[in-house]
Formats: structure tokens, C-alpha cells, sequence
């Protein structure tokens, strides 16, 4: 077998265990979990360091705990793209995280495997394998990894690259309360992969951009739409020259054919809010967590 079809075969069947049937049928939660150390006291939560495994690896990510004794409700703020070796802890999504703590939420913020100092190499092309290790940090929040957490009442925030990863997550864990989807990827992997190969000037995603359109749909949150139990709050700019604002479009609409619980909302901003369009954002943003975490 030639060296380029024994690597499209090889990417085949390593693809083949994230499809959403396969990660549906998987168990969650592979134990390993500790606070690593203290990261910072503030007025209105404690900033941890934390870990925990996921398929082998040991990933981590930051928590923001309420000072109090809870329980109180969980949101995992999912980040989206960042060049792995510029990537630290306190990513660019950290403002958000502790502006949900402010609130009082006990806030996740995972740091997906190949992110420092998390293990792994990180996925290219298709992010399934950041949907697993989301996945496994839920279930040792539910196991009682943080006692003051509410295991019953837990969203997810995903912005670009991490509301893509979280639109897999709310498909595979019915359980969940909610997703915000803030200039999200689309459900569609491979409008994902063209715009991958789009931003690197054609040199990622080639090979993935190969595989047959079935396998592609198999990994495809868009296949599954219809079984979504997961009421979803979506946002986007109009200016975003990044992730194309019809995308969220595009999600909107077949959620609102489905009869599927989605409010969407539109913003004179680019890939990332500022000003008048933050606030407003956040407002809405706190006003469905209110709603769903009744």
C-alpha cells in the first residue's frame, strides 16, 4: 500500500472512535482528579489549578470557586483557537470565567489536551477529542471533584474553536442545562475544514478535507440536531472576518424548524465584543443562565 493511502486509512479508523454514535456510547470520567494549587484570592471566588484524566492524559484547566458553601451552578468556559505552544492557563477566556464567579457561578475553564500544561499532543482538524476531555471533567464535577459544585446544574460557554467543541458536548450529554455559542464553528465539519485550510493558506486540514462526506457527517453535530435536548443561546457579529456569521444563521434556523429551545441574537461586532455590544451580550448572557438555572 502506497505511504498516502495507508495514512488516509490509518486517519480513517483513528477518526472512527469520535464519531458523536461512538462518543455517545462511551463512559465518562477516568478518575485521577486533584486541585494542583491555589492560583489566586479574590473578594468573590478562589482561583485552583486542577487536573484530571482523559484517555490516559493528565489535562488541566483552571476553576473559579465561589467563596461560600454553595451549591452552586456550574459553567465550563471552553476557549476557542490558540496556537497550542502560545497557549497558557489564564487564556484569553479568562475575563469571562471571572466575570461568571463574580456572579456566583463555580466556573471550569479546561485547558484541552496539547494546551500547556495540559499532556497530549493537540488535535488537528477535528476537535473531538477536546469534546472527551469536556466530557471526562464533567463527570468528576458530578462524581463530587468540587464539593460546593451542583452536579444537576451545569452549562457550557463556548467561544469560536469552544463552541464548536461545545456544540459535540450538549449532543452527548443530554444532562447539561445550557450552551451559550458565542461566535461559534459550525456543526458542520466540513465547512470547518475549509476554513481551516482558508486561514492556514491550504496547509492544514488537506487530508481530512479527503475523507468520504459520510465519515464527515458521522462527526458532525449538524447530523444530529434532532436529537438535541440542550437549550441553546446563540451569538455572533456581524463583522466577524473569522468564523462566517451564517453559520450561526444556518444553526438557527434548522433549531427553529426542529422546534428546538434556541434564542439568537446578532451584534455590529467582529469575532470578539467590545463596548455597547459586550454589555449587551453579557446581559443576555446572564438573563438565560437565570432562566435555565431555575
Amino acid at each position: 500500500m502506497r505511504p498516502l493511502a495507508l495514512a488516509f486509512l490509518l486517519s480513517g479508523l483513528a477518526l472512527a472512535q469520535y464519531t458523536l454514535p461512538e462518543l455517545r456510547a462511551r463512559a465518562y470520567g477516568e478518575g485521577g482528579f486533584r486541585v494542583e494549587r491555589v492560583l489566586e484570592e479574590r473578594a468573590r471566588f478562589t482561583r485552583v489549578q486542577f487536573s484530571h484524566l482523559s484517555e490516559g492524559l493528565r489535562v488541566h484547566g483552571f476553576a473559579n470557586l465561589p467563596k461560600g458553601r454553595g451549591p452552586f451552578p456550574v459553567v465550563a468556559v471552553l476557549h476557542g483557537y490558540v496556537e497550542p505552544s502560545r497557549y497558557r492557563l489564564l487564556a484569553y477566556t479568562a475575563p469571562y470565567a471571572d466575570w461568571l464567579a463574580e456572579r456566583g457561578f463555580l466556573v471550569l475553564h479546561p485547558s484541552y489536551r496539547g494546551h500547556p500544561p495540559s499532556e497530549g499532543a493537540p488535535a488537528r482538524g477535528l476537535r473531538h477529542p477536546y469534546a472527551v476531555d469536556v466530557l471526562n471533567l464533567l463527570a468528576e464535577v458530578r462524581k463530587g471533584a468540587f464539593p460546593q459544585a451542583d452536579p444537576a446544574r451545569i452549562v457550557l460557554f463556548g467561544h469560536s474553536m469552544g463552541g464548536g467543541v461545545a456544540q459535540i458536548v450538549a449532543l452527548v450529554d443530554p444532562g447539561l442545562r445550557g450552551a451559550v455559542l458565542y461566535g461559534s464553528m459550525s456543526g458542520d465539519e466540513r465547512l470547518n475544514l475549509e476554513r481551516i485550510r482558508f486561514w492556514s493558506g491550504g496547509t492544514r486540514g488537506g487530508e481530512l478535507y479527503t475523507l468520504p462526506p459520510e465519515l464527515l457527517a458521522a462527526h458532525s453535530a449538524w447530523t444530529y440536531l434532532e436529537d438535541l435536548r440542550v437549550p441553546l443561546s446563540v451569538h455572533h457579529g456581524l463583522k466577524d472576518a473569522q468564523v462566517p456569521p451564517e453559520w450561526s444563521w444556518a444553526l438557527c434556523r434548522r433549531l427553529k424548524a426542529l422546534k428546538k429551545p434556541v434564542e439568537c441574537f446578532s451584534y455590529p461586532a467582529g469575532h470578539l465584543f467590545w463596548g455597547e455590544a459586550e454589555a449587551q451580550f453579557r446581559a443576555r448572557v446572564a438573563a438565560f443562565l437565570g432562566r435555565v438555572f431555575r
